[in-house]
C-alpha cells in the first residue's frame, strides 16, 4: 500500500503561465510533463521526473533524475499522466501549472483531470496567468480573507446538491446547480472567509489572482 505523503505533487505541462517562485519543502515531489520541464527550468526548479511522449522536447535533459518515456499515441494526456504519477506515489494534493491558455481543448481536458482528482479524494489546483481552478466532491473549500476578486461555480455533473456559499457577496444555502444553467457565475469575494461546500455531486471552482501564492490557496474539508 502507497503511503500518503503530506507535501505537495508540482506539475508542469507544456502550455503557457507566468513563471512562479516556489519554496520547495524536502517531501514535496516536482514532476514535468513533456515540455513543461521548459516552465520548471526558467523558473529555476529541477523536476524530480521527467515524463511524456517528448513531442515538445527536441534535446532530452540529462539532469533530471526519472525520465518516463511514453509512446506518442495514448489514451491519457502528459498531465493526466503525470497526475497518475503522482498519486501512486501518495500525493493527494497536486498544483498544475502550464495547463491553461494554449489550445481550448487541452484547457477542458486540465479541468477534468482535476475532477478526477477529486473522485480519488485529491485535490488538484490549475494556475496558469492569474488563474485559478480547482474541484471538489462532497466537500468543503475555505478561502482566506480577501478585499475583493471574482469567483465562479459550475455544476460538473448534471445535477449538484446542497450547494452553500458563505462569505461571498451571493450566498447560497444547501441550493441546486445544475450543468446547463450558470447560476454560480461571478460570484464576489467581500473581505471575510470565504466557504463553499457540496454535499452531493462536484463542482468547479474558478476564480482570480494576481499571482500564485502557497499560503492564498483555499483549503479543503472533506465531509464526514
Amino acid at each position: 500500500m502507497t503511503r500518503r505523503q503530506t507535501g505537495i505533487c508540482y506539475i508542469a505541462g507544456a502550455g503557457r503561465s507566468d513563471l512562479i517562485s516556489l519554496q520547495l519543502k524536502e517531501n514535496d515531489l516536482t514532476i514535468a510533463a513533456d515540455g513543461g520541464f521548459d516552465f520548471f527550468q526558467k523558473s529555476g526548479i529541477q523536476p524530480a521526473i521527467l515524463l511524456g511522449d517528448f513531442d515538445s522536447i527536441e534535446n532530452l535533459p540529462s539532469v533530471t533524475d526519472q525520465v518516463i518515456r511514453y509512446p506518442t499515441e495514448k489514451d491519457d494526456t502528459d498531465m493526466m499522466l503525470a497526475i497518475k504519477v503522482g498519486l501512486s506515489h501518495g500525493y493527494r494534493t497536486f498544483v498544475l501549472f502550464g495547463g491553461l491558455g494554449n489550445r481550448i481543448d487541452h484547457t477542458l481536458a486540465n479541468i477534468q483531470s482535476l475532477v478526477y482528482l477529486a473522485k480519488k479524494d485529491a485535490i488538484g489546483f490549475l494556475y496558469g496567468n492569474g488563474t485559478f481552478i480547482t474541484a471538489i466532491r462532497n466537500a468543503e473549500l475555505v478561502f482566506p480573507k480577501r478585499k475583493d476578486g471574482i469567483l465562479s461555480v459550475f455544476a460538473h455533473n448534471q445535477t449538484v446538491r446542497e450547494v452553500t456559499l458563505n462569505g461571498l457577496k451571493y450566498p447560497l444555502t444547501n441550493a441546486t446547480l445544475y450543468n446547463n444553467i450558470p447560476l454560480g457565475v461571478s460570484n464576489e469575494f467581500i473581505g471575510e472567509e470565504a466557504q463553499i461546500s457540496v454535499e452531493k455531486g462536484t463542482l468547479v471552482v474558478i476564480w482570480y489572482g494576481n499571482a500564485f501564492h502557497l499560503k492564498a490557496l483555499p483549503k479543503k474539508v472533506n465531509k464526514s
